[in-house]
């Protein structure tokens, strides 16, 4: 049994001696635990404010949406409002700036939002707006792009409207979403005059409602739900749009807490590398008190409670730390916020966070703690065999077992999917181990071929790896791991951009012009032929539903088994095909033939995309019975392409043969290449000016957008990896304070024998030049194959290697740690030889 009284006792007697090195040992999590309770508190509250706010998302009680013009007479009699809003993607040209930018034009009719309002600048812009007449509200980003300002004029198709005020907030619209597509509002009575909405626009027709608070919502919804299916009408309610903003913040939110974790976990080891020189220090006294019969568990239980305490201290700390924090979280996450978020203490955050903390202490504590288990009384005789055989008790097994244990429990608690949770804990795992594999091999071979040809401070940098007090596994874990974090993102970030970074290179087109009528298509070319611009690719695109599948219509197809049925939105979306009998450069065929139409023959043989294809359980051979604006088109799967749909082009689910749908009503695309960004500007405003309904793509412009949106991201995930670099660098800092005494004492005899002081402050600085870069090279080793994983499993794209962010992150990370190692190696050179040698 262990003697409490005692063991505490003699914790508060100890605690008096060791306090100041407690205190840093623990102050490698206050980090951790800052960012976890900062991001599970920020979590908390934009759960609780989507909640209160979700009907400000969606602006409405009941949004029925459909790409095709329809009405609901029976629900307009029940509601209490109705608004209708048509939106669709369109050119707007702004005179004043002579330039044009492809937008989302919403044409609005009615109160809408009926929760909420559209927040503009001036405030009075959205009472006038709704007076209808040739007014316009746009986005803030696109007027500050062109220079706009209240009062100037734009162009949306035929029509001049004059700016009234700056949009400053949309219902459900985020920042993202505002640099992705930004709106501009317009009153309906000016859609026919604009003369965008022709055959084969893009448009959707939503229809907001207001009801009661009385009346029975879900009712309807339950009664019309199949009915609407049939249509192919989409809806969404106050409640499904909080569930779905909520499910994708709640991602957002698991990930960057699962960040702040790792966090956590560093300092951890930092704690753990910490007490294991307390209790390499502590050896001689334990040895005494062995002498004297107090069992190893009762002195076990002396340093626990003193860890206990400190992490608690160090907890609370970081929670509190955490609480403020939260309040800049908000700030930092704005472009990516639906709602206002509201600061306030969310108590369970902070207990989870102070649990958390004081738990992982002691789990990382014991392992060091162990050693005490196996001190023998004969030490007091031999002070200088501190050698303890930790490694085969069997102790040690059932802590690590424990900590393996936490981490999976705690990250299924944040993630709730066993697949998830056993990837992260894999990584985690594979990360420390890899680490400190490397930090084990590294020393054994430094002992085993440390040549003694060697200059001496090198050797004797070298040496310090191995010797008692080093701190090369802990540093190794610590800034390796978050070297690791940081070059991931890097690496990551570097290969999204190459993927979209289409418009330089001299094979790639970087200029799309659709919705072009077909009567429009002969004046285009013209136009394109006269600025000297080739036609790459013209490519008719006709829109289309489909029926049936194999004889069975969507009702009957929602009757099956799961592992039967195909997916909803098979019957459900609109598909917009082309025709043709050859393959493009994008595709490859994987299964089956192109097979030509001829008027002999009864069948029609289309080709459908491998991805979608296998997700839809379809097959060489299978009937598909298309709707083509009324008229039914059988037709049957006669091969599968594998289509790389990352390369410019005009890629399609379906593929016609020629000569099937030559007079069907359709519309065109035109694809060329300019030579550079000023050619690209000149030809899209000419097309705008000439041809209105016409939308242009400038994929120069998407490039940059698409840059923006990824910085935006880099610098989230930056911020939170900042936590951990932060760890590694209290974890670095409190580990040189604490092996202080020992490096004094190094040093103090080097000098004895006639060191002089710059072979000393050369010593220090090469042993920590090589920790940091053997740290900063192991993480980028880890960073390197995380980064393949990722890209060959999640984004599936082609993995190469950016040497300019790996030389930075490996510059920045060593030199830090060398600035650290001399910073502090400048106080050991101050201590007074005499001193020590009394001592």
């Amino acid at each position: 049994m262990v003697d409490w009284a005692w063991s505490i006792k003699m914790a508060r007697r100890e605690f008096r001696k060791t306090g100041v090195k407690l205190v840093l040992f623990v102050s490698a999590i206050v980090t951790g635990i800052a960012a976890l309770v900062a991001v599970t508190s920020f979590g908390d509250n934009l759960s609780k404010d989507i909640d209160e706010q979700a009907k400000e998302l969606l602006g409405a009680d009941l949004l029925l949406k459909k790409n095709q013009p329809i009405e609901f007479p029976e629900i307009e009699e029940i509601a209490s409002k109705h608004a209708l809003e048509i939106n669709f993607a369109s050119m707007v040209y702004f005179p004043k700036a002579g330039d044009s930018r492809l937008t989302q034009v919403r044409a609005l009719e009615g109160d809408f939002p009926f929760y909420g309002t559209l927040e503009t600048i001036p405030e009075n812009a959205e009472s006038d707006f709704r007076s209808g007449g040739k007014k316009a509200l746009v986005e803030k980003t696109i007027m500050a792009q062109f220079d706009a300002v209240v009062g100037d004029f734009i162009k949306v198709g035929n029509v001049n409207l004059e700016i009234i005020g700056a949009l400053q907030k949309v219902p459900g619209q985020t920042g993202i979403t505002a640099t992705v597509a930004p709106a501009v509002y317009i009153p309906m009575d000016q859609l026919e005059a604009s003369g965008l909405v022709q055959y084969g626009s893009r448009v959707n027709y939503n229809h907001y409602f207001l009801f009661p608070e009385s009346y029975a919502l879900q009712t309807l919804i339950d009664e019309n739900k199949e009915l609407w299916g049939e249509d192919r009408v989409n809806f969404d309610t106050v409640q499904s749009q909080k569930e779905s903003t909520g499910r994708s913040f709640e991602n957002l939110s698991n990930f960057l807490t699962l960040v702040a974790f790792i966090a956590v976990l560093l300092g951890c080891v930092g704690v753990g590398s910490a007490v294991n020189v307390f209790v390499k220090e502590k050896l001689p006294s334990v040895a005494v008190l062995r002498c004297l019969g107090v069992k190893a568990l009762d002195i076990i239980v002396v340093y626990l409670v003193q860890i206990f305490f400190m992490g608690l201290l160090g907890s609370i700390i970081g929670a509190t730390a955490g609480a403020l924090l939260q309040f800049l979280l908000p700030i930092v996450f704005s472009d990516f916020l639906p709602v206002e978020v509201t600061v306030q203490l969310a108590w369970g955050a902070i207990g989870m966070g102070i649990v958390t903390g004081v738990l992982i202490s002691i789990l990382f504590a014991l392992i060091p703690l162990l050693k005490i288990r196996k001190v023998s009384p004969m030490m007091t005789l031999r002070p200088d065999d501190q050698s303890t055989n930790i490694g085969k008790d069997p102790l040690r097994l059932f802590v690590l077992i424990g900590i393996v244990v936490f981490i999976l429990l705690f990250s299924f608690f944040l993630l709730g999917k066993w697949d998830q949770t056993l990837w992260f804990t894999g990584f985690v795992v594979l990360s420390f181990g890899a680490l400190w594999l490397l930090a084990m091999g590294v020393m054994k071979a430094i002992r085993t071929f440390l040549p003694i040809s060697l200059n001496y401070p090198v050797r004797q940098a070298l040496s310090n790896l191995y010797r008692p007090n080093n701190q090369t596994v802990s540093l190794l874990a610590t800034i390796g791991l978050g070297t690791a974090m940081i070059g991931t993102l890097f690496f990551i970030q570097d290969q999204l951009l190459d993927e979209v970074r289409f418009a330089d290179k001299e094979d790639q087109p970087n200029m799309l012009f659709f919705d072009i009528q077909t009567n429009q298509v002969d004046s285009m070319k013209a136009v394109l032929d006269a600025e000297g611009l080739p036609i790459l690719q013209h490519v008719p695109i006709i829109t289309m539903g489909v029926s049936e599948v194999n004889g069975l219509t969507k009702k009957e197809n929602e009757a099956l088994k799961d592992e039967d049925r195909r997916s909803r939105s098979f019957y459900n979306r609109e598909f917009r095909v082309t025709y043709r009998d050859s393959l493009i450069n994008t595709e490859e065929l994987v299964e089956g033939e192109l097979i030509p139409y001829t008027t002999n023959s009864d069948s029609i043989f289309v080709s459908m995309e491998e991805g979608y294809a296998e997700r839809n359980h379809m097959k060489i051979g299978d009937e598909i019975v298309f709707n083509v604006q009324g008229r039914p088109l059988t037709t049957y799967v006669g091969s599968i392409r594998k289509v790389n749909f990352r390369r410019v082009s005009t890629n399609f689910l379906v593929v016609f043969p020629d000569k099937v749908l030559d007079k069907a009503p359709k519309f065109h695309v035109l694809i060329t290449k300019t030579k550079d960004d000023k050619a690209s500007a000149a030809i899209q405003n000419t097309i705008v000016r000439q041809f209105p309904n016409v939308s242009v793509v400038n994929l120069s412009m998407i490039v940059e957008t698409l840059e923006d949106l990824l910085g935006k991201i880099g610098f989230v995930i930056q911020f939170m990896a900042f936590f951990s670099i932060i760890t590694g660098i209290l974890v670095l800092i409190s580990s040189l304070l604490i092996s202080k005494f020992q490096r004094v004492r190094e040093n103090i005899l080097l000098r004895t024998i006639g060191a002089e002081r710059k072979v000393l402050i050369k010593i220090n600085i090469l042993e920590y030049l090589f920790l940091g870069s053997l740290a900063a090279g192991g993480g980028l080793i880890l960073s390197i194959l995380a980064s393949f994983l990722l890209s060959y499993f999640v984004f599936e794209i082609a993995f190469s290697l950016a040497w300019q962010p790996l030389v930075l992150v490996f510059g920045l990370i060593t030199a830090l740690t060398v600035f650290l190692g001399y910073v502090n190696s400048l106080n050991i050179l101050k201590a007074k030889t005499m001193d020590i040698l009394r001592t």
